[in-house]
């Protein structure tokens, strides 16, 4: 038996809010939408996937936590070096990240099929979308 199910969702604490939840949305195809009623529209967005799974909850600065603790924005990310996403289309994302001017790195790997596009978003959270068989 197997306890973990899925990953639910990673949370990112920005002081770009609304870029944030933009980058997401425009370059994976994403839907940004308002958290759950009781959270404030300029304070939580969260990010869904095609299967309406909120995978991204990005929260202001100000959004008080239950769990609170130092965060310094726009920083690397502690110990975590990396999300890492799987998804489709390498070329679009691809063309839309050369289309804003983004900085990133490809790295193929053809002995499985995978293709990586490696990006950080707005607040320096390192990005590595995967691409099975491209």
């Amino acid at each position: 038996m197997m306890i973990v199910e899925r990953l639910d969702h990673i949370n990112i604490i920005t002081d770009k809010l609304s870029e944030t939840a933009q980058f997401y949305a425009n370059l994976l195809d994403l839907e940004e939408r308002d958290g759950p009623p009781h959270m404030k529209p300029d304070q939580v967005r969260w990010i869904y996937d095609r299967n309406d799974i909120a995978i991204l909850h990005l929260n202001s600065v100000e959004f008080p936590r239950v769990y609170d603790r130092a965060v310094a924005t726009g920083q690397e990310t502690g110990s975590i070096h990396h999300v890492a996403l799987r998804c489709s289309d390498f070329d679009q994302v691809r063309a839309r990240l050369d289309k804003n001017g983004a900085d990133y790195q490809i790295n193929e790997v053809p002995s499985i099929g995978l293709r990586q596009i490696f990006t950080a978003d707005p607040n320096n959270v390192l990005l590595e979308l995967n691409f099975f068989g491209t």
